[in-house]
């Protein structure tokens, strides 16, 4: 997915950080420098409440940029979550967070999912010692993921992993700094889940 809008107005407007800008995210964030403006009053003239559908639209808003899907994706995976088995809201962030361009971005090895789709995109990523070029691919227990050893990336991405040694990476995957690979060991659960999101607000949203 292709944005239009700047990308600091896109995390302004939410409220969180979708490090749609890799490593500037993380220290050069408006977001960080802005300071807690005491909340208007109510009353104040030509204010409005939000509605119902703004709070549910702004949720949904949210989800899709941070995993940088359009918004023809986006409503597909719910429609894929609607015909599993389980709670819809539940269904639908598991499947976003088992892309493979989700998945190679929370081991860490690159700054930012743009970044990440690129690697995919030029047959970088293997997965079981095959080629996967899909950022979309659905990874499954056992799976076993690395960096093609001929990448024109791969001394950078080595780069990138030695700085990024302290950062929280996916718990439910096994990943080998050394030889930039990774392992599926379980299938994400709710918990495993970082964005802030209330999923029944999309839930409801899809509904109507």
């Amino acid at each position: 997915m292709k944005l239009r809008a700047p990308v600091c107005k896109l995390c302004r407007r939410k409220g969180i950080k979708l490090f749609l800008k890799g490593e500037r995210c993380k220290t050069k964030c408006p977001l960080d420098r802005q300071k807690k403006k005491a909340p208007f009053s109510l009353r104040r003239r030509g204010f409005r409440r939000a509605s119902e559908y703004s709070f549910q639209l702004q949720e949904k808003e949210k989800v899709r940029n941070f995993y940088g899907l359009s918004e023809r994706q986006f409503r597909r995976y719910f429609q894929m979550a609607e015909k599993k088995s389980g709670i819809i809201g539940e269904n639908l962030l598991l499947l976003l967070e088992r892309r493979l361009d989700n998945v190679i971005y929370g081991l860490r090895i690159a700054s930012s999912r743009r970044m990440v789709r690129q690697i995919i995109n030029h047959g970088d990523i293997l997965i079981n010692n095959r080629r996967v070029n899909r950022p979309s691919y659905q990874v499954k227990i056992d799976d076993v993921l690395s960096l093609r050893g001929k990448s024109k990336l791969y001394s950078r991405l080595k780069e990138m992993v030695e700085k990024g040694k302290k950062e929280e990476r996916l718990t439910w995957l096994e990943f080998d700094p050394e030889k930039l690979s990774a392992k599926v060991v379980r299938i994400p659960t709710r918990a495993d889940v970082t964005v802030p999101v209330t999923e029944q607000l999309i839930v409801d949203f899809y509904s109507k």
